[in-house]
């Protein structure tokens, strides 16, 4: 003879161990149940195992059951009500859900298979309605991009940049340069009374010229500022310049 008492005994052990803080003992007044037995109430929603369950959802079941005499050679009573958000019709049409498997699990320890049964059934009635409303908050989140405006760039925007990039890196180079490479460069640029007084015509038979000369020649070659401003926008020329020519060379040898 099957010891009834003892299997029931032995489930709620076991749910109390899976379930923990969602299984509770209710006075059967709570439970909705014609019944003076022990009631049960177990707490469910549409979330996996792994979620916090201490956060907000959206709905909640709350599944009520008590052993009959003979359970598990007979269905448990049930009965099922909603903490959030769950509609009654719904809670009819899972109440209806329930008892139809309770009725084709006679013979063994039931509740935790009535357990997963409820918990799907609400992922997949209120979890798509989630899902859904997820959809529409990202689709409006789409539509609220800002895109950001400007000069698009093409080939020719593209090569004028790096004309001027290359011209100021030249630039900045010849900031850096040493002051004897600037007045190599001041020499070529002497008018051609400089060159005679500054003793190379004498090198090559001209007439020597007098000391007040001299003193006079450096007068005239000394250096300010702005010689060193004009030395660098000369030199900035003289690069693109080259560079052009560059370009005009390798594309006759290509041709």
């Amino acid at each position: 003879m099957t010891d009834h008492v003892q299997e029931q005994e032995m489930e709620i052990e076991a749910l109390e161990a899976i379930l923990m803080d969602e299984f509770k003992e209710i006075h059967s007044g709570e439970s909705g149940l014609s019944t003076s037995n022990r009631c049960f109430q177990i707490t469910l929603s549409p979330q996996d195992d792994d979620t916090d369950q201490s956060t907000s959802t959206p709905v909640q079941l709350a599944l009520v059951f008590s052993h009959t005499e003979k359970y598990p050679d007979e269905s448990p009573l049930l009965n099922v009500k909603s903490i959030r958000g769950i509609q009654t019709n719904d809670l009819k049409v899972l109440k209806e859900k329930l008892e139809q498997e309770a009725s084709e699990n006679l013979g063994m320890a039931m509740i935790y298979t009535l357990v997963t049964s409820a918990k799907e059934w609400l992922s997949e009635r209120y979890g798509q309605d989630a899902d859904a409303n997820n959809a529409e908050e990202e689709e409006a989140t789409k539509d609220e991009v800002i895109v950001p405006h400007g000069e698009p760039v093409t080939v020719d925007t593209f090569l004028a940049w790096r004309e001027r990039f290359e011209a100021e890196l030249a630039l900045e180079r010849a900031k850096l340069m040493p002051e004897s490479a600037f007045m190599a460069t001041k020499e070529k640029k002497l008018t051609g009374r400089q060159w005679f007084e500054s003793g190379r015509a004498t090198a090559k038979g001209a007439a020597p010229v007098s000391e007040e000369s001299d003193v006079e020649d450096e007068e005239d070659i000394d250096f300010d500022d702005d010689d060193f401003e004009d030395d660098e926008e000369d030199m900035l020329e003289h690069y693109l310049a080259e560079k052009s020519d560059s370009s005009s060379h390798s594309s006759k040898r290509t041709a």
